[in-house]
């Protein structure tokens, strides 16, 4: 059988194959409230009927000031959780495992509100330039995602990823150029990580499932981080119980980044062999024999992917056709089409 088609196990969970839809933020509630609305129902519910192993929830935000835009996914409060429960209902039901990003938008956040940062730099002259956080309020933030891991487990997401990626509150501490503290959470490469390393034992304190981190490993700038200097990173992600890296790139400062299919493989498929730990490998990657390939080769243990999935939520019919594989449709009606 196809790499892409086996089933794989990460901690308590087996994924049925080896494909990943990727969070993409979807803007899409209403009234600011962060609530799932019939979209979200439907948008996911859909990937779910096209087999996909696991399905990860867009960038949900654990603190009403760490929206992306004020029509973001949260689970800041109980109030989200009997929507998310719907949701991982109708994704179980069609056979796909489920996961949530849990994410804060520091620096980057669009919205009237204050934002807040490890240093009080503007991401760019179109943003807010944000508010410095005290250590009472990065103890807030580790706190408001411990509980939000708690609302995720309530809620019977399968898998957490963190989002420490794209410019984002957790990757804005870990790149030297958009944190420029001289406390304990800035300076030396371990007092940038401590944020995510006090928000990882956080989280793990109250969820027993596979724990993702989704991590930016080149910054494309003179001064920023590079695949090799997040080596040391992964190595105490893994010793914390983090099971998978999710490896993307970009996005901490402005700048010009040389996009290919597969251009962020590489820097998967050398966190995965130099810490070692399981990664994901992401970045325009639409065609089932790339997919293949990247297995096959041991770059990387799963694939994700993101807008293809938008254009063609059947993709894995279309994976399994190409490589030769006989997948099972969801029921008897979806299968008179895909044989």
């Amino acid at each position: 059988m196809a790499k892409l088609f086996e089933p794989y196990t990460i901690g308590n969970v087996t994924l049925k194959n080896r494909i990943v839809m990727s969070p993409m933020c979807m803007y899409e509630c209403s009234d600011e409230d962060g609530l799932v609305q019939d979209f979200h129902k439907i948008h996911y519910a859909t990937r779910a009927v096209g087999q996909i192993g696991l399905i990860i929830l867009e960038a949900t935000a654990v603190q009403e000031e760490g929206r992306i835009s004020p029509q973001d996914l949260g689970i800041w409060s109980d109030e989200h959780v009997n929507g998310l429960s719907e949701l991982n209902r109708l994704m179980h039901d069609a056979g796909s495992k489920t996961g949530i990003q849990l994410a804060h938008a520091g620096r980057k956040a669009q919205l009237e509100s204050n934002i807040y940062a490890p240093s009080a730099i503007a991401f760019s002259d179109e943003y807010k330039t944000p508010i410095e956080m005290t250590t009472d309020e990065i103890n807030n933030t580790v706190e408001a995602f411990k509980k939000a891991a708690i609302r995720s487990k309530e809620a019977g997401f399968d898998v957490i990823e963190l989002h420490g990626a794209h410019g984002y509150l957790i990757n804005e501490f870990l790149s030297p150029l958009s944190n420029k503290r001289t406390d304990e959470y800035g300076g030396s490469a371990g007092n940038r990580y401590r944020f995510l390393s006090e928000v990882i034992d956080a989280v793990k304190g109250v969820f027993d499932g596979p724990l993702f981190v989704r991590i930016s490993a080149k910054d494309y700038a003179d001064g920023g981080m590079e695949p090799s200097d997040y080596i040391p990173m992964t190595q105490w992600m893994k010793e914390q119980g983090v099971d998978l890296i999710d490896v993307s790139s970009g996005a901490v400062v402005l700048a010009r980044i040389p996009v290919f299919p597969g251009y962020q493989v590489p820097f998967a498929e050398k966190i995965k062999h130099e810490t070692p730990i399981a990664t994901g490998a992401v970045g325009l990657i639409t065609s089932p024999l790339h997919a293949e390939e990247i297995l096959q080769n041991d770059r990387a243990d799963l694939v994700f992917l993101a807008r293809e999935l938008l254009r063609n939520p059947y993709w894995s019919y279309r994976a399994a056709k190409e490589l030769g594989v006989d997948i099972e449709a969801l029921n008897g009606s979806y299968q008179r089409g895909w044989k």
